[in-house]
């Protein structure tokens, strides 16, 4: 099911064949420090990963992480249909409404694709699913992060009250 669609990307939701990449993504050191080790190290797991994990927030939220696939082939980039990420809404039981959530392998870093793929879920979030506000959680030294939420106008709101370990997060804000 396509969520959006902009210039270049597709947001749909995820299947279980995105499994591959899933797992790539997930197990990128780049993904491991700057959001965390989910343990995904085989095939089976990422597929587990997709049904019981992402699927699932689907049906209790009506939103999710979803893929971010390319929508045609670029010159010196990536090919029509090529996963290269996750953006996407997480609900966390601790704050009153969802957070933006992103990661993308680093192969497709620094082309604007990040912020466009953002800008679509946050209008998908408005127009869509009607809500009032979003959230945004990062660490402290994810400087490229810090720098796309403020990009899009999130405004810094504090620590986030549930950091998993001793590294502070911070937490982000959006009106709409």
């Amino acid at each position: 099911m396509i969520i959006a669609r902009t210039n270049r990307l597709i947001l749909r939701r995820i299947k279980v064949c995105d499994a591959g990449v899933l797992l790539r993504l997930l197990n990128d050191p780049s993904y491991l420090d700057a959001i965390g080790d989910r343990e995904v190290r085989t095939l089976e797991e990422a597929k587990d990963y997709c049904v019981t994990i992402l699927q699932r927030f689907y049906l209790e939220h009506g939103y999710g992480l979803y893929v971010v696939e390319c929508a045609q082939t670029e010159s010196n980039g990536p090919q029509a249909g090529a996963v290269i990420g996750l953006c996407g809404l997480v609900k966390r039981e601790e704050l009153d409404a969802p957070d933006l959530g992103y990661a993308y392998l680093p192969a497709y870093w620094g082309r604007g694709y990040g912020e466009e793929a953002a800008r679509a879920v946050m209008f998908h979030a408005r127009r869509e699913l009607g809500l009032a506000k979003i959230f945004g959680i990062v660490r402290a030294r994810n400087i490229a992060s810090i720098g796309l939420l403020e990009k899009l106008v999130f405004v810094p709101a504090g620590d986030y009250p549930e950091a998993p370990s001793e590294e502070p997060l911070l937490l982000f804000h959006y009106a709409f």
